[in-house]
């Protein structure tokens, strides 16, 4: 894969992976602050071993990755564009390490939320998909922001994100059918609801696939929405029933956004040239306030469950 050769290594101990290891795939850039509470989060969930690729930071964060034990990581300056967004960096590692292992794929702001997961490690929910043959499980990607402008409620390093960040849009979300991969395109919350009313199908998709076991010919398509082969789409049921599914917390909106908006229209390496960055500097700075009347306060995955964002399905 031409890809690879993109990467270098700086610390690989993937020989420590056990054989029913859960695995954390992830790229990132400049992401010192996020990154203390990401990894604890996800230690605390039940993850193994961490293969992370650094785009190239210059904040120290990769500095912090690297001298973790449980933590293998890449470098890499080559375009994050080019590279279909970081998947393809991804997919080589993925089809490298991660074959016949529950493998799940998220960025440093992506926070995984799935029934029971206040008293049931990931293990248990792995072992679950395993024993009912399942072999992906979906996840709506829930933005969260604070009561007030973004830029009010500072965010220390290693905070927990959600002391302030802790709201959410129950509703207004929209689903179609991608009738070619199988899979739900959900669209909605509160970014469509500030910077895209008036272009609606042109808000940030909010489907993802992120928890997978994963095979050597598998491969992301668009960032984590979609997958190749297509039954690995098919994580909701689209009959009028339930399947089993979760949450991704997104810690998007801290006050940190405002500089990352400007940065990220300066690289222009997101996706439509960062279109979606231009749309928040386009409107209110990048420093909204998405909290309204109708906002709710997060309090647990039952909650969730409740609002119809999630569902535990069948596993009791």
């Amino acid at each position: 894969m031409l890809k690879a050769r993109e990467l270098s290594v700086v610390h690989d101990r993937t020989s420590r992976i056990g054989p029913d290891d859960i695995l954390l795939f992830c790229t990132f850039r400049n992401e010192d602050q996020r990154l203390p509470y990401f990894l604890q989060y996800y230690r605390d969930l039940g993850v193994n071993h961490f293969l992370m690729v650094d785009n190239d930071s210059d904040d120290g964060g990769a500095d912090l990755v690297a001298d973790q034990s449980d933590v293998s990581l890449w470098h890499t300056k080559a375009a994050y564009g080019a590279a279909r967004f970081g998947v393809d960096w991804l997919t080589y590692l993925q089809g490298k390490y991660a074959h016949d292992h529950w493998a799940l794929t998220v960025d440093v702001d992506e926070f995984f939320v799935y029934p029971f997961c206040d008293t049931r490690p990931l293990r248990a929910l792995a072992d679950w998909l395993d024993a009912s043959e399942v072999r992906s499980f979906g996840a709506m990607l829930l933005d969260m922001y604070p009561k007030g402008p973004v830029s009010a409620q500072p965010y220390q390093r290693g905070d927990d994100p959600f002391r302030t960040a802790s709201w959410f849009d129950a509703g207004n979300y929209t689903i179609t059918r991608n009738h070619h991969l199988r899979n739900l395109w959900i669209q909605g919350g509160p970014r469509a609801r500030m910077f895209f009313a008036n272009k609606p199908k042109q808000a940030p998709a909010l489907n993802k696939i992120p928890f997978v076991k994963w095979q050597r010919p598998y491969t992301y398509v668009s960032s984590t929405h979609m997958l190749l082969p297509r039954g690995l789409n098919l994580v909701y049921d689209q009959a009028g029933g339930e399947k089993t599914s979760g949450v991704l917390l997104h810690a998007k909106f801290v006050d940190t956004f405002s500089t990352r908006a400007l940065e990220e229209v300066a690289r222009a390496e997101h996706y439509g040239g960062a279109v979606e960055y231009k749309s928040y500097l386009d409107r209110e700075g990048a420093d909204p306030d998405f909290w309204c009347k109708w906002s709710e306060q997060y309090i647990n995955w039952r909650q969730l469950e409740s609002l119809g964002l999630m569902s535990k399905g069948n596993w009791a």
